[in-house]
């Protein structure tokens, strides 16, 4: 393998999830070159970034020709439910992630839970909507507490638990009527509520092939105690003992495998990363839904776990060829907190400067997400997630004190984070 040309790699995205698998990308030695679209300050310092939005799929296909690009990876999910690893492969470039079929997964929960109930995955009952009447209607027969969700993609925060009667009718009519997420609310799905923890399980996947990666937790609700608004993640950490050996190999033979079966039975060849979130239940383990990208921040702390070369993997996956029997991790255990700009989820300030500690302690890290680097080289906010801190150690409590003494480090006004990461796992 040494002797064929080493890769140049286009990441696509500009949060934290990309510069964590720029970070991994950059240390593989099949890689020549990483370069990003449309980047952040943190993945500016240390590649190029080119000025390509996300979503540009036409813009994107230019850019990976002109640069002579051999792999995308495709880090967010609205390129990829809008078809760009389709278009990179129609004019012969190779992407990491699913073609705009696959995509539907994540890009319609309808059609998630639709597939689900045709190929018998475990999940939530649930009914799909358009109109008001009818869902109140169902609503009636299924009191709260339960569950609201737009359709379509709306960042992870277009899932409302509802605790009660009214929460729920008014969730529906902010939806479907109020346009409370746009185009992605045009369509709801209702679903029963499920008791228990909730853990992701990320696969990298070539058609029936795939290998897992460490189980991780993430922390969606805003405050600490998993209370307030849902968030995109406020931060995760990997393994979590709720899943051990016996489990995983539960979901992998009635999740994972049934999944990837059925996808082939349905004309999808899958390709790239399946995220299932799982609640684990008193009556086994059930999909709340899937995602076909990597987690953010999920990515966070799984990358740096992964022993082996990331890059072979995505390669493979995204030839549609043989995945290896099993990977290498790491021992010990990794977490990842974000710092938030004061408002997340809601409205916040964006251009506030960010003061940095001049050195970090050894197996911490920090991975921009919401930044922007000036012409001064001056870091500042961009977005509600602004940096992951994240550290590697022996035990999962010395990853949380080493992070948590580097969140101590960073600095910008209004800085806001949960001090509680990990808190299931730590009290066990």
């Amino acid at each position: 393998m040494d002797a064929s040309p080493k890769l140049k790699i286009l990441i696509v995205g500009s949060g934290g999830r990309e510069h964590a698998l720029l970070q991994k990308c950059r240390q593989s030695p099949l890689v020549d070159s990483v370069v990003a679209a449309p980047g952040n300050g943190g993945i500016a310092a240390e590649a190029i970034c080119h000025p390509v939005p996300a979503d540009d799929v036409p813009a994107l296909v230019g850019l990976a020709q002109s640069e002579g690009i051999d792999l995308v990876v495709v880090g967010p999910e609205v390129p990829l439910s809008l078809g760009l690893v389709d278009a990179l492969e129609a004019v012969g470039i190779l992407a990491y992630g699913p073609r705009r079929d696959g995509a539907q997964l994540e890009a319609s929960k309808v059609f998630c839970k639709d597939f689900f109930a045709r190929h018998q995955i475990p999940t939530a009952e649930y009914a799909s909507f358009t109109e008001v009447p009818p869902a109140l209607a169902y609503l009636k027969d299924h009191p709260a507490p339960i569950v609201v969700k737009a359709s379509g993609l709306a960042a992870g925060k277009g899932v409302i638990m509802a605790e009660t009667q009214a929460e729920a009718e008014a969730a529906v009519r902010d939806m479907l009527e109020g346009g409370a997420f746009g185009s992605s609310g045009a369509e709801i799905v209702i679903e029963e509520t499920l008791y228990g923890e909730e853990a992701s399980i990320h696969a990298i996947v070539s058609g029936e092939d795939f290998v897992c990666l460490p189980p991780s937790q993430d922390h969606k609700r805003a405050g600490e105690g998993d209370t307030g608004r849902n968030t995109g993640g406020m931060g995760a950490y990997t393994p979590t003992s709720k899943i051990d050996a016996s489990l995983q190999a539960r979901i992998e033979n009635d999740v994972i495998q049934p999944t990837l079966a059925g996808l082939k039975s349905d004309g999808i060849d899958f390709r790239g990363t399946l995220y299932a979130g799982i609640m684990l239940t008193e009556k086994g383990p059930k999909v709340l839904e899937y995602n076909v990208r990597f987690g953010d921040p999920e990515t966070q702390v799984l990358l740096p776990m992964l022993a082996d070369d990331l890059v072979p993997l995505l390669l493979a996956s995204a030839k549609g060829d043989a995945l290896p029997s099993s990977v290498r991790f790491h021992e010990g255990a990794a977490m990842v907190v974000v710092l938030a700009a004061g408002g997340y989820p809601g409205s916040y300030p964006k251009g506030d400067p960010i003061e940095f500690p001049a050195h970090l302690a050894a197996g911490t890290a920090i991975v921009h997400a919401g930044t922007e680097r000036d012409n001064d080289g001056t870091i500042t906010t961009n977005g509600g997630r602004v940096l992951g801190i994240s550290a590697q150690a022996p035990s999962l409590r010395e990853a949380a004190q080493n992070a948590y003494a580097l969140c101590d480090q960073v600095n910008f006004k209004g800085k806001y984070l949960r001090r509680d990461i990990g808190h299931r796992e730590l009290n066990r």
